[in-house]
């Protein structure tokens, strides 16, 4: 098995939790790591950390001996160099992926105001490779588990969006394909059931059309059509309750209507162990689920615990497909 990760904006903590994790994970199994980034840069950081990897410099269509073997290409331009080097190694990655070279690939943390300011049009990384890859119909997933190993896992119906916009963009569409997709993801990880729970945009649902008929107007057909083609859906639900019945174990995933109605929860509860998993990609993507951490980045203090776990999640991915 041959996992690729693109490591992220340079100068956050992507490398440095991307060694750790490696080094965590190095006794566990046999799995080859490709890491796309500035071998001189990983380099300083594998010594100075005292992990002591073997790390192996190869170029493209080299063969990899080594376990942990890195594809550089180092930052070009002095005034660009950080924002264009994250996009290009995320690039090669998702080229790699869809080319059948890599099994999954996973993603250390970009800054996208960096990235926009450099010149280029991008929104995310969910969205950049949808776009390479050519889908339409992915959707993000955040995933985690509590210290008494409950989890929650959250799918977003919208994501990158101002909050005013939400309530028109939100479509039927967009509810059922991630609740097409939440149930889908339940089977990939071979849950014994998929049970849907679905979010209401409004407070209370709206209580009846008081304050919004998104409900009524948006949410219930979709859940109808989900219901329809024999999926075990709940909704809509009041999203002050859900992800507590969610987490007590009544459903195995939730459809957040939009990015922090979803997020808020997943990290309250699994901070340091969440994982963004982009489904309906014709790869597996994972992602630890954190920012670029300027404010710590060359301490050698971040927490490796997301990108261990977003490691985890592409290894057995990749291992049932």
């Amino acid at each position: 098995m041959r996992i690729g990760i693109s490591l992220g904006d340079p100068r956050g903590v992507g490398p440095e939790v991307t060694l750790k994790a490696l080094a965590a994970e190095a006794a566990t199994d046999e799995t080859q790591y490709l890491l796309i980034g500035d071998e001189q840069q990983l380099s300083e950081l594998n010594h100075r950390l005292q992990l002591n990897l073997p790390l192996q410099q190869i170029a493209a269509g080299d063969r990899q001996s080594s376990r942990f073997a890195i594809l550089s290409q180092p930052q070009t331009n002095p005034a660009t160099g950080p924002a264009d080097a994250a996009l290009g190694w995320l690039r090669c990655a998702g080229g790699l992926c869809l080319s059948g070279e890599l099994d999954a690939m996973v993603t250390a943390p970009v800054n996208k105001e960096a990235i926009v300011r450099a010149g280029h049009r991008f929104i995310g990384q969910t969205e950049f490779l949808t776009e390479l890859a050519g889908a339409s119909r992915t959707v993000m997933m955040l995933l985690g588990h509590d210290g008494h190993d409950r989890w929650l896992r959250v799918a977003l119906a919208t994501v990158h969006i101002a909050l005013r916009e939400v309530p028109v963009k939100l479509t039927s569409e967009k509810i059922l394909l991630a609740i097409e997709r939440a149930a889908e993801a339940c089977r990939l990880l071979h849950l014994a059931r998929a049970r849907i729970g679905v979010c209401g945009l409004n407070p209370h649902c709206g209580e009846g059309g008081e304050f919004g008929d998104e409900e009524p107007r948006i949410l219930a057909p979709a859940i109808a059509v989900a219901k329809q083609k024999g999926l075990d859906v709940v909704g809509p639900l009041s999203g002050d309750t859900v992800f507590h019945h969610a987490l007590q174990g009544e459903f195995d995933a939730v459809v957040a209507m939009y990015h922090d109605q979803g997020l808020a929860p997943l990290k309250t509860v699994a901070f340091d162990t969440g994982v963004n998993w982009t489904l309906g990609l014709p790869f597996i993507r994972t992602s630890p689920d954190h920012g670029t951490a300027f404010d710590i980045a060359g301490k050698g203090i971040a927490n490796p615990a997301s990108m261990i776990a977003a490691v985890r999640l592409a290894k057995k991915l990749a291992g049932r497909r």
